[in-house]
């Protein structure tokens, strides 16, 4: 199972931690990134200016601790 597949089986968990890490991320577009790990990737490159390798990094080090 990829980290992809993990992050949308465990998003409602996944997106409290968005949360508490990330909280300019709105709720709403919490939804409608529907647990896709680019659009996760995506948003914290817009929101944070984080570059492409630093958002993947970020992403797993969160699947890491949910895992």
């Amino acid at each position: 199972m990829s980290n992809s597949d993990i992050l949308e089986g465990k998003w409602k968990q996944v997106k409290g931690r968005v949360r508490e890490k990330w909280g300019d991320i709105t709720d709403d577009e919490l939804d409608q990134m529907e647990g896709r790990r680019d659009r996760l990737e995506g948003k914290l490159q817009e929101k944070y200016g984080y570059a492409k390798d630093e958002a993947a990094k970020h992403v797993d080090s969160l699947m890491e601790k949910i895992s």
